[in-house]
């Protein structure tokens, strides 16, 4: 007996309808984009390791997925690797390549390459899926899409701004609720510097970031395990722990951060981004969280997370600014900032809240029944004459029974079926049964195409 296939974890297939809705999802979020002003661009599926190492942390690189060279992998791999089974340093001579772990860095890789094209400040956006080797759960999957939308070349906050209210909208027209929620890695700079463990600034944003996961408890035990005092873990608590309006957040980091001088700089920067928020009328709630670090390295100012009020999921999109993460490849001094969507995650609280359109999971707007081979010749230059109209209709294909066809029918929730028997031919008309209402009328086929348009 041959033995199911499947595939693997952390992957899914999509059916007809979820596509349909994840569709919905692309296009809502592309007609933003666009509404802003930003341009599509698309990046290889997979990159050069020597692109992606190194970018992410040592728990991104962790996360990459390689792809082993063609061929003979293992000619070039010293005998003493492959002795002691020492993996890490085995996978530079196995591996050149790597599936692309976020669309961030390749699109810093193609401003680099593509400088001399471009038109700055460059603003763009991709939708493509992108490869984690993280442990699937709920939420979290190992090949998920990202809907990304970058501005590189201009340093004004003015750009988070933008990216602040076209989150709102994009969520707005899904109708979900959001609370977005924002920091300054300037600000965590400012923290570690005044707590004495200054060149511990990413163990303690790698492990800030785990709050939410882990709880404070656990994030304090993996702070102690990189070496960070009692005495700089707790003055750290109060910081992590403030509570009241977004005000009363900034007038206590004012207050704690008054020696930092890059501290004081991250709140004067969320001091603009806040103030000048309050004056525009946008949905969502947006909250200062100084637990709020996001652990990837390349992020140098204000950071941003969006969180559904009314699901239990992880950050359903999240990004920030970076300074120089072109300076990598080379090209010093570009300054970007960012936003991500987790179209994956988004589908999920669409589906738990049921916020999908009705008209969503319909392709077909009307179909022709099949009755015989002159009905079906003539049902054929309706649909013709409906397609060119911009009408999605279709045909049965075969002149089965009519219980079966209809059933067909009923199953996609194609609204409207269209019966073409001997009297329809000799009258040049169309009877057009509406599936929702029960009710039937003879129409001919400007009168349909007009009805249907309509």
């Amino acid at each position: 007996m041959a033995q199911k296939p499947s595939i693997p974890k952390g992957t899914r297939d999509f059916s007809p309808e979820e596509m349909a809705k994840r569709n919905y999802i692309f296009n809502t979020i592309k007609d933003v984009f666009l509404l802003y002003g930003f341009r599509q661009i698309e990046t290889p599926a997979m990159e050069l390791l020597s692109t992606l190492m190194g970018k992410y942390g040592d728990e991104g690189d962790k996360l990459l997925f390689k792809i082993l060279n063609s061929g003979d992998y293992l000619k070039d791999v010293p005998d003493c690797n492959l002795d002691e089974r020492d993996a890490l340093h085995t996978i530079p001579y196995i591996c050149e390549k790597g599936l692309r772990y976020d669309l961030t860095v390749p699109f810093a890789r193609f401003v680099v390459q593509h400088r001399n094209e471009i038109q700055f400040p460059f603003k763009r956006y991709q939708i493509q899926p992108v490869w984690r080797a993280d442990r699937p759960q709920k939420g979290r999957y190992r090949e998920f899409y990202q809907c990304d939308a970058d501005i590189v070349g201009s340093n004004s906050l003015v750009n988070e701004i933008e990216l602040l209210t076209m989150i709102d909208e994009v969520f707005s027209r899904f109708g979900v609720n959001i609370t977005i929620k924002v920091n300054n890695r300037k600000i965590l700079s400012g923290i570690a510097e005044i707590i004495g463990a200054a060149d511990k600034i990413i163990d303690i944003t790698v492990a800030i970031d785990k709050i939410d996961k882990i709880g404070i408890e656990n994030v304090n035990e993996e702070l102690r395990t990189k070496g960070i005092s009692d005495e700089a873990i707790s003055m750290l608590q109060p910081l992590l722990q403030l509570n009241g309006s977004n005000n009363d957040k900034l007038a206590t980091l004012k207050s704690m951060l008054a020696s930092s001088e890059i501290g004081m700089k991250g709140i004067e920067e969320m001091s603009f981004i806040f103030d000048t928020i309050s004056k525009l009328q946008i949905n969502a709630n947006v909250e200062i969280d100084v637990s709020l670090a996001r652990g990837l390295n390349y992020y140098t100012g204000t950071i941003l997370e969006v969180k559904a009020r009314d699901v239990e999921i992880g950050s359903i999109s999240g990004g920030g600014r970076y300074d120089n993460l072109t300076g990598v490849f080379g090209m010093e001094g570009v300054s970007g900032v960012g936003i991500s969507f987790g179209a994956d995650r988004i589908y999920d609280v669409l589906n738990t809240l049921n916020l999908y359109p009705a008209e969503t999971s319909t392709s077909t707007k009307v179909i022709f029944l099949n009755f015989g081979s002159s009905e079906c010749e003539r049902c054929l230059q309706y649909v013709t004459a409906l397609r060119k109209a911009g009408i999605s209709a279709e045909i049965y294909p075969e002149p089965v029974k009519m219980k079966k066809q209809m059933a067909y029918a009923d199953a996609l929730h194609i609204p409207y079926v269209a019966l073409v028997g001997e009297s329809e031919i000799a009258n040049h008309c169309i009877s057009l049964k509406d599936m929702s209402a029960g009710e039937q009328a003879t129409l001919s086929i400007e009168q349909l195409i007009e009805k249907l348009k309509n």
